[in-house]
C-alpha cells in the first residue's frame, strides 16, 4: 500500500534532504512537496529526484488556506511533514511580523485543512500523522551545565524561537482539543549539504574559501549542539512511523561545540582540503554580539533513543569534513544562491561592508 507524503517547505536545506532520505530509503512512496520558494528554496536541491515518479513539486504559501485545503482534498496524503518556517533569528528581529504569519498562521492553516480532510466518523484519524518540524530554540538558554529535555518549559528569547514555540502549543492545542494526531520533534542545530549560506557552518565555509573575513558574534564562546542533517532526517522517518501521537522527541547530536571552535575548525579544514595557506585564522572577525544571543544549546536524545532506538550516527569531525567537501564540490550551487539579496542582507546584518 502507498504512503503518500506532504513535505512543506520541501526546497530548504532540511526539507529536501529529508526528501532525498525518505526517496532512498522508501519504495512505495509519494512525496508532494510543497515550498512557496523564498530566498532560502532552492527546487536545484531535488535536481536528481525530478523525474522521480514518486516525486512531485506544488508552489504554494501554506498561508493561503484555500490552496492548502484544496490540495488536501485532492491527494489522500496519510503524513504531513511541516518544514516550512522563516528559520534565520537574525531575519526574525530585524521582521517579526513574516516569522508570525508563516510560523504561527502557516502552522494553523495546514492544521485545519488536514483536520477537515482527514475526520472519519468521531474524530477518528487512522494512521495519519502530522509532524511538526520545530528547534530547541524554544527552550531558551542552558546554563554551563546540563541539558534540554522534553519536559523542560518553553521560554523563547527571539522572535524566531517565539514563533516556534507558539505554533508549538497550537499543534499541541490541536492534539488535546480535537483528538488529532500530531507528533512534534526538537532538533539542536543542523548542518550538511544544501543549507542556504546564512547560517554559520555553510557562511564561514564559503567565507574562508573566498578569503572573506570570518564574523564571529561577541566573544565567541556561545555553544550549540550539532547534529548531521541526515542523522536528523533518519530521526523524523523514526518517529513518524513508530513514534507515540502526542509525543515530542528531542533529536540532538551530542556535538556540543563553541562558536569559535567551529569557525577554527572550518579554517583548518578548509585550508587543508584546497592546500590554502591563506584561509587561516586571521580571516576571523570578532563583531558586536546578536541581540538576545542565547549562551548555550544542549538536547539529551535519551528518550527518542529508549522509545525508537535512534542515534546520532555521525560525530561532528567526520560531518564538518564530508560538508566542506560538498560544498567545495558544489560551488556553482553557492554562487548561484550568493548574489543580489543575499548580499544586501548580509551587508545589513552585520554592519560593517569591510568584512564581506
Amino acid at each position: 500500500m502507498e504512503t503518500t507524503y506532504l513535505v512543506t517547505g520541501g526546497a530548504g536545506f532540511i526539507g529536501s534532504n529529508f526528501i532525498l532520505y525518505l526517496l532512498a530509503h522508501h519504495e512505495n512512496i509519494r512525496i508532494i512537496n510543497v515550498d512557496k520558494l523564498t530566498y532560502a528554496g532552492n527546487l536545484a536541491n531535488l535536481a536528481s529526484v525530478e523525474s522521480d515518479d514518486r516525486y512531485m513539486f506544488r508552489r504554494m504559501d501554506i498561508c493561503d488556506r484555500s490552496a492548502v485545503r484544496d490540495l488536501f482534498f485532492e491527494f489522500d496524503i496519510d503524513y504531513v511533514v511541516n518544514f516550512a518556517a522563516e528559520s534565520h533569528v537574525d531575519r526574525s528581529i530585524n521582521d517579526p511580523e513574516i516569522f508570525v504569519r508563516t510560523n504561527v498562521l502557516g502552522t494553523v492553516s495546514l492544521l485545519d485543512a488536514a483536520r477537515e480532510a482527514w475526520r472519519v466518523g468521531d474524530d477518528k484519524y487512522g494512521d495519519r500523522r502530522f509532524l511538526q518540524v520545530s528547534t530547541d530554540e524554544v527552550y531558551g538558554s542552558l546554563g554551563p551545565s546540563g541539558f534540554f529535555s522534553e519536559d523542560t518549559p518553553l521560554d523563547p528569547h527571539s522572535p524566531y524561537s517565539a514563533s516556534k514555540a507558539s505554533a508549538d502549543l497550537l499543534v499541541k492545542a490541536y492534539g488535546d482539543t480535537y483528538n488529532f494526531p500530531v507528533l512534534i520533534t526538537r532538533c539542536s542545530n543542523n548542518y550538511g549539504p544544501f543549507q542556504f549560506p546564512e547560517k554559520l557552518i555553510p557562511l564561514m565555509i564559503n567565507n574562508a574559501l573566498h578569503h572573506k573575513h570570518l564574523p564571529v558574534y561577541g566573544d565567541g564562546l556561545n555553544v550549540r549542539d550539532w547534529l548531521y542533517v541526515e542523522d536528523h532526517c533518519k530521526a523524523i522517518d523514526m518517529v513518524l512511523s513508530n513514534g507515540v501521537v502526542g509525543e515530542v522527541y528531542n533529536v540532538g547530536g551530542h556535538n556540543e561545540r563553541t562558536n569559535i571552535f567551529i569557525v577554527e575548525k572550518i579554517v583548518e579544514e578548509c585550508s587543508k582540503a584546497i592546500g590554502d595557506a591563506e584561509i587561516s585564522k586571521s580571516l576571523i572577525e570578532y563583531v558586536p554580539d546578536r541581540k538576545g544571543h542565547d549562551r548555550r544549546y544542549g538536547i539529551d536524545p535519551k528518550k527518542i533513543n529508549d522509545d525508537l532506538g535512534w542515534w546520532p550516527e555521525t560525530n561532528f569531525e567526520e560531518g564538518i569534513v564530508k560538508t566542506i567537501q560538498w560544498y567545495i564540490e558544489n560551488r556553482a550551487w553557492v554562487k548561484q544562491i550568493t548574489s543580489g539579496e543575499y548580499q544586501n542582507n548580509y551587508v545589513q546584518q552585520y554592519d560593517q561592508e569591510k568584512i564581506v
